[in-house]
């Protein structure tokens, strides 16, 4: 695609013929294992119903809950109408409510009962008659990893995924896409000794954020940006997601796993690749996903790991004005935990675009503030025609895309202070916020991940080959850090670490502060 089609508000990860037209699926079934889980009721389900509400979903849309409860259909509705009223985006209307509720159904059972699936598979059969669903069906795994391979054995021996004459099944799995490259590799097997590896939908929510999607209109529709997007001109790269929220209840989950598994694995090993990728042959999934892969296979770490990685835990101390516990105090937290919440590091992408430019990943709970951005900071102007007090207060310039809070992109550069005496130089910002400058509402993340499952479309849904080159960066981390003492402490509502510090100080350079 050219950049002038980008340029024009066309959507490049789109191939329809007309880009602006909205998308909407087919007659199709949504099975939903999990329905009871705070992502279901928080996400899931509200964006189905902001789906539905915006036209997006057929109005034979089935939706399928399937959980170890006592309830009957008008339960799991009661249970679906909560969730919309609580969570949903879009204004409540009684008659997008009534239409959708009337294919709502529910399948009490455990993963291990094939009773319960036999009873699915009816359940299933009878909405495509009543609604027209064109047997399609959507299995949508929000449960632990653990048990993937018992459910999709089960979809398999009730014939659940068997696909007739033009229809289609799918399943959706969220992450951890393990927990390590041997994890990752046998959750793959499981997967597709059931589906096609093309019915595969591994959900990463970061890349249904539409600036996510618009690193690559930013780079590649723009000639203001890409000529410097290269080592000539890039000193360096700090990606960075804070959180400045605990654990929040996810003891079970979260210790064991850490903030590398957690959200550098994927989420900024991702933001990364798109950073840093070529400009693909088209925006279509093959076409990204080849270019992404050639990132992560060129990605190296430094020789010494102890200089150039950092793993912190959480200690008490204030969050604004709010006093807090630290990470070993938290329930269900073992004293003796050695499970990091905060994790940086330093990796180096080995490719003639890239090479000298370091690549620093940072991310932690309980930090300063919320914020997820990538920081391309460029190198000083190798001569400067003035004194060097005129320009005391000039950093280094700065293109910064705002993931998240606020989505937008800021340009930091050096202008003169209005009214000094003689030649002045100090850092200013030009600043460009989504929200301000387009009158739609961009769609919630699961929004579009969901509606792209249902159409089948793939280019936001990393392959095994990209979890399996995100793991072979990180297990060598992780086994590292095993043989190491505990994390550092951190107090609560601050940037992270000394040693985080430390390690950007040796190579000459901070941290931004977002």
């Amino acid at each position: 695609m050219s950049p002038a089609r980008v340029a024009r508000g066309i959507n490049p990860l789109r191939h329809a013929d007309d880009r602006r037209m909205p998308r909407i699926a087919g007659p199709c079934c949504m099975v939903m294992f999990g329905v009871t889980g705070d992502l279901a009721r928080k996400k899931l389900l509200p964006a189905i119903y902001d789906l539905y509400n915006r036209g997006l979903l057929p109005p034979s849309f089935a939706l399928v809950g399937f959980a170890r409860r006592d309830w009957e259909d008008q339960d799991f509705g009661k249970i679906v109408y909560d969730a919309v009223r609580a969570g949903a985006r879009t204004p409540f209307r009684e008659d997008v409510w009534r239409n959708l509720s009337e294919g709502l159904r529910f399948v009490p059972g455990s993963f291990d009962d094939p009773d319960a699936f036999t009873e699915l598979a009816n359940t299933v059969k009878q909405l495509d008659e009543e609604r027209g669903t064109g047997g399609n069906i959507a299995f949508y795994l929000s449960i632990p990893p653990g048990s993937f391979s018992t459910v999709c054995q089960q979809l398999d021996a009730s014939g659940l995924t068997d696909q007739k004459n033009d229809s289609w099944r799918r399943v959706v799995i969220e992450k951890p896409f393990g927990h390590d490259l041997a994890s990752a590799r046998a959750l793959s097997e499981v997967l597709e000794r059931v589906f096609p590896p093309d019915s595969i939908f591994r959900i990463d929510h970061y890349l249904g954020k539409e600036t996510v999607q618009n690193i690559l209109a930013l780079r590649f529709a723009n000639q203001l940006f890409e000529p410097v997007w290269n080592s000539h001109y890039v000193d360096h790269v700090q990606i960075t997601m804070a959180e400045d929220i605990g654990i929040a209840g996810r003891a079970g989950y979260y210790d064991g796993i850490g903030a590398a598994r957690d959200v550098i694995q994927n989420h900024l090993l991702q933001l990364l690749a798109l950073t840093a990728m070529e400009q693909p042959n088209s925006f279509d999934a093959g076409g990204l996903r080849q270019e992404k892969e050639k990132v992560l296979a060129a990605v190296s770490l430094p020789d010494d790991l102890g200089k150039s990685t950092a793993r912190g835990q959480y200690a008490a101390g204030w969050q604004g004005s709010k006093k807090v516990i630290g990470y070993l105090d938290e329930d269900g937290i073992n004293k003796r935990s050695t499970t990091e919440t905060y994790a940086g590091l330093k990796l180096e992408v080995h490719t003639r675009r890239w090479a000298g430019v370091p690549f620093y990943l940072r991310t932690g709970k309980r930090l300063g503030k919320r914020v997820t951005e990538i920081a391309v900071v460029f190198k000083r102007a190798p001569h400067l025609p003035f004194a060097d007090t005129d320009t005391e207060e000039l950093g280094q310039n700065a293109i910064v895309i705002r993931v998240q809070p606020d989505e937008g992109v800021t340009i930091r550069f050096g202008s003169k202070v209005p009214g000094a005496t003689g030649m002045e130089v100090r850092d200013v910002t030009m600043d460009f916020g989504y929200g301000s400058a387009f009158t739609e509402s961009s769609p919630e993340a699961y929004e579009r991940l969901i509606l792209d499952v249902l159409l089948g479309d793939p280019p936001l849904f990393p392959r095994h080959e990209e979890v399996e080159l995100s793991w072979k960066i990180l297990d060598p981390i992780e086994r590292f850090w095993a043989r190491q003492s505990r994390p550092e402490q951190y107090p609560a509502g601050t940037w992270g670490p000394h040693s985080a510090d430390v390690m950007m100080r040796r190579d000459g350079r901070t941290w931004r502060m977002p």
